[in-house]
């Protein structure tokens, strides 16, 4: 069964072919038997889930079940579940027990969707290889020594293996669609807003956007039909209509006008994951779409530009971690400055320090204008670059990753050379536009990632030019060995 999709596991529940109970305890105990060789998640909640799973076969049984009714997922441990543990993959938040549900999780959970768990993560989704978990490294499923992507690398490395039908992920500067290149599945970026953002841990709030990881843009489209939507709560929640995102699928790709950005194939990127994208771009040449080049001649500014506005607001948002209220509290404080300082210290990780540093740096007041207010203008002139290639184009291509999954380690100790991981990412964040990664043809047995970009809202759009591809191809049919 795990190796069925979300649809087909829904025509299958729906047929009676097996009951939400049964499955749900086949990917718990698949969790059981296969979890200890990635730490792919946090925390289990095999109660809950067959809780979740009873009441799902009730409503199968009515005939009251919808799309999503009874599919067994794992949250991303950044979404506060009421009753759960929710650490941000922080000793800061490891005894935080959140007391709601954030948005998504209502959503999918009135949707009838069964949690098994939550997923590890860079610590406060900072990271791109989620080596910086209190919890310790994931592993990817393909090959054990790399790594999986960040910061949604558990929940990439949990689909991928067949530990879930799929996962809930975010995305602040390529956290979805990164991990998902690395790990071989499919990862949505929605436009920023779409999502809600209430219940969602925050790192940077003007970049942070929920979105879904599936195997394929398929299962995407339902998971991002219970996900997407107006939010009263969030006060950055567009109100926007939500289509039917499975409607257009099928449509044709006649005529598709796809923007190929010089800078996204130059120096940087691996040669084999070029052959490898650029492959994939001629499929879709086959399906009739013509392509065009283009520039977005301000990308290589956006890796600076992110590292200045992501740790100011990181800097802003974890200052409410201060030992006080809830989350980690240092032994036996001095003081109030002392607990302050040692319950920081403590709490939090090397990487999150640095941000917060850098941000505190920035935002300063000698140093505001010269970099902080500069960012924010190489920011619109980014979000400019992509307005006028949308007025010649209609999906934007390129590869998601300038490598394959390096080795565990690799790159811990190079901090720069790190974040240009998310350099053909961090763009559309930047510009709050919504992306999609697909897997292509790998190599040297690891996956590969095709990033689309659209134009604002147009989800439905990059949803229907990822499936005409999968239609067409089977990489997102894969299973690394052993899983």
């Amino acid at each position: 069964m795990h190796n069925k999709s979300i649809v087909e596991l829904g025509a299958a529940l729906r047929a009676g072919e097996c009951s939400s109970v049964e499955l749900a305890r086949h990917f718990l105990q698949r969790i059981e038997a296969l979890d200890g060789e990635l730490n792919s998640l946090i925390s289990t909640t095999a109660e809950q889930a067959l809780a979740a799973a009873e009441a799902a076969d009730k409503q199968i049984a009515a005939g009251e079940a919808g799309s999503l009714t009874g599919i067994p997922i794992i949250h991303k441990d950044i979404f506060c579940t009421e009753g759960v543990k929710t650490s941000c993959g922080s000793r800061m938040l490891d005894s935080f027990i959140s007391p709601y549900d954030a948005t998504v999780v209502s959503k999918l959970k009135a949707a009838g969707v069964v949690s098994l768990g939550k997923a590890n993560m860079d610590e406060f989704a900072m990271g791109s290889s989620n080596e910086t978990s209190w919890y310790g490294p994931v592993r990817n499923p393909w090959d054990k020594s790399r790594v999986p992507g960040g910061s949604s690398g558990g929940s990439a490395a949990a689909v991928a293996a067949r530990l879930a039908a799929a996962a809930t992920g975010t995305d602040t500067g390529g956290s979805i669609r990164q991990p998902a290149a690395l790990c071989g599945i499919t990862g949505l970026k929605p436009t920023y807003g779409r999502v809600s953002r209430y219940g969602m841990i925050a790192f940077a709030s003007s970049l942070d956007q929920g979105g879904p990881m599936a195997r394929s843009a398929e299962d995407a489209a339902l998971l991002l039909q219970a996900m997407a939507g107006f939010d009263p709560k969030d006060s950055t929640s567009a109100e926007a209509p939500v289509p039917d995102y499975s409607a257009s699928l099928n449509d044709s790709l006649e005529g598709l006008k796809i923007g190929l950005p010089k800078e996204y194939f130059g120096e940087g990127l691996d040669s084999a994951v070029a052959e490898s994208v650029e492959a994939a771009i001629a499929e879709y040449k086959k399906l009739g779409a013509e392509l065009v080049e283009i520039s977005l001649p301000n990308t290589g500014l956006a890796v600076p530009t992110y590292y200045v506005v992501a740790p100011a607001e990181c800097s802003s948002n974890l200052s409410r971690f201060d030992g006080v209220r809830y989350g980690y509290r240092c032994d036996e404080p001095k003081d109030l400055e002392d607990l302050y300082k040692r319950s920081r210290g403590e709490g939090f990780g090397a990487e999150v320090k640095r941000r917060i540093m850098i941000g505190a740096y920035v935002l300063s007041a000698g140093y505001y204008d010269a970099f902080y207010l500069k960012a924010q203008k190489i920011r619109q002139l980014i979000s400019d670059d992509f307005k006028r290639a949308f007025e010649q184009v209609d999906v934007i291509m390129g590869p998601t990753s300038p490598s394959t999954a390096f080795g565990l380690g690799e790159k811990a100790d190079d901090p720069v050379t790190m974040y240009l991981n998310d350099i053909y990412t961090i763009a559309a964040n930047m510009a709050g536009l919504p992306g999609i990664s697909i897997p292509v043809a790998p190599v040297a047995g690891l996956p590969v990632g095709l990033q689309i970009i659209g134009d604002y809202f147009a989800e439905a759009r990059l949803l229907n030019v990822a499936h005409k591809f999968q239609q067409a191809t089977d990489w997102h049919t894969q299973v690394p060995s052993g899983f």
